[in-house]
């Protein structure tokens, strides 16, 4: 699915399973912000280091939060 994609009824079957608003937006700044980060890294042809990769997998594990 595409950002375009993405309608007020995707976020309503969200809400239906019991997601809180605040999660949502967690969810929405989330993607915002790693969105902004892509662009300005490739526009400046910015290559990611080996220990960004190795850091993404810890986060994936123990989530966003320290």
């Amino acid at each position: 699915m595409t950002p375009e994609e993405v309608s007020p009824q995707d976020v309503e079957a969200v809400r239906e399973t019991g997601v809180s608003e605040e999660a949502i937006l967690d969810a929405i700044y989330i993607c915002s912000t790693f969105n902004l980060v892509d662009r300005v890294a490739d526009a400046l042809d910015f290559e990611i280091p080996e220990s960004f990769a190795r850091g993404a997998a810890g986060q994936l594990k123990r989530g966003y939060k320290i």
